[in-house]
């Protein structure tokens, strides 16, 4: 018989609250526990989810809670310390990016939940939606040739942005864009073009030490040596524009904004391409075909610590 997955969720910002709804929509899963350190926070979230218990400690959750699941959603610098006690129990385990704040962190997180033997998954969105599928799949049919350079540009009016202003976002220890949005890109880098090998990097850092980034110009390569560059500004005029383009010998393909395709062979114009609408499984559908030993395209914690080498090369050049 198929079982119902029992969800903890730990840390209830933003990210955390969209993903306990698509839990709480999902016929296999439920949230069946809340934690964050700020009271009101969890006992606010516990009700609107149902009225199911609340916690302010994450310990306190798995010691009185019978769990098949826990996302984890604190901040980076966080990660560590709540994933290494939720796989000590053997709980299967949902991360949000980046993996850790170090490469040190998210290689001994790799190594332990290997060794437990649990599911270990990350939370990479693009891997699930139809837009970066659709580029994924383009690149392969050939549309642009041959690889020629890949370069992604990240402008940012505000940083953190005005819908996500708290401390941690603007800070230098365990946020910035190139964290925040630049993991997502160099993680869908690696599955689509594999192996990326960090060259040099230049940072613009505000002369406030605690305060993170504000630009950053970086040359990577990919396998073969096709070059990868990565542009990013924030506090500038202008709207937010994330655009991710494939260069190639016969035509450009660009991912724009997350949910935009636009592409066009040599010597035509640049012009929106209509994009794919398949029923695609979402992550928290793969999550339950992986916990009932079915096929399911997860991202692990593998590709999340592949992610954070290159990450903290361009954070800490």
């Amino acid at each position: 018989m198929m079982k119902h997955v029992r969800v903890g969720v730990v840390g209830l910002g933003a990210i955390g609250e969209r993903l306990i709804q698509g839990f709480n929509a999902n016929k296999h899963t439920t949230v069946t526990a809340v934690v964050d350190k700020e009271k009101e926070r969890a006992v606010e979230m516990a009700e609107k989810s149902g009225d199911i218990n609340w916690y302010d400690n994450h310990n306190d959750m798995l010691v009185n809670e019978d769990l098949d699941l826990v996302y984890v959603a604190v901040p980076p610098k966080y990660h560590h310390a709540v994933t290494m006690d939720v796989i000590e129990k053997g709980i299967h385990i949902l991360c949000e990016k980046p993996l850790a704040n170090s490469v040190e962190e998210a290689r001994e997180m790799l190594e332990k939940a290997e060794q437990e033997g649990i599911i270990h998954a990350m939370n990479f969105p693009l891997n699930y939606s139809n837009p970066a599928n659709s580029f994924d799949r383009l690149i392969k049919e050939g549309y642009i040739g041959k690889l020629r350079k890949l370069e992604l540009s990240m402008n940012f009016p505000n940083w953190p942005r005005l819908w996500q202003q708290n401390d941690w976002v603007a800070g230098r220890e365990q946020g910035g864009f190139v964290l925040e949005v630049g993991v997502h890109f160099i993680q869908l880098t690696q599955r689509i073009f594999g192996s990326i090998t960090y060259q040099n990097s230049i940072l613009e850092l505000p002369e406030d030490k605690t305060k993170c980034e504000t630009g950053i110009i970086a040359s990577l390569e990919l396998e073969g040596g096709t070059p990868f560059l990565i542009n990013g500004i924030s506090q500038i005029a202008g709207a937010e524009r994330i655009s991710y383009t494939a260069y190639g010998t016969e035509g450009t393909l660009k991912l724009i904004d997350w949910a935009k395709l636009e592409g066009g062979k040599l010597g035509e114009e640049i012009q929106q391409i209509e994009i794919e609408t398949t029923e695609t499984a979402t992550l928290i559908d793969n999550l339950f075909s992986a916990i009932e030993g079915k096929e399911n395209r997860l991202y692990t914690f593998k590709d999340g610590y592949e992610a954070q080498v290159i990450l903290e090369k361009l954070r800490h050049n």
